[in-house]
């Protein structure tokens, strides 16, 4: 059963300025391995933490750090949860689909329950 559904775009260029105005932001919302990543990449995992927020319904309930997105072998997407955001999404299923072109970063998070 689906138990939500998030969906969120960034404007990548004007992310990119969002970070270069505001200092400590890359760290507050990145971990130190997403940090690594090149600005379309870091502006798809901010969609993907915003659509996971929606998703969970979190509002303001979600600490950047716990979900940590990684890419598997493969390349797929796939969130790594820490602290209580674990505890909140055990026994589920979160989808993930990321993606960037055009100057746009988007993310898609379906929450399954299993």
């Amino acid at each position: 059963m689906i138990e939500g559904i998030g969906i969120d775009v960034v404007d990548i260029e004007r992310f990119r300025q969002s970070l270069n105005r505001t200092p400590g932001l890359l760290e507050k919302l990145f971990t130190e391995l997403e940090r690594v990543k090149p600005i379309a990449s870091l502006a798809a995992r901010f969609a993907a933490k915003e659509a996971l927020a929606k998703a969970l319904n979190a509002g303001h309930g979600l600490s950047w750090h716990e979900a940590e997105v990684i890419n598997l072998e493969s390349g797929k997407p796939e969130f790594l949860f820490r602290g209580e955001i674990a505890d909140r999404v055990e026994g589920s299923r979160v989808h993930l689909s990321l993606s960037h072109d055009a100057g746009i970063a988007s993310a898609m998070v379906m929450v399954e329950s299993m």
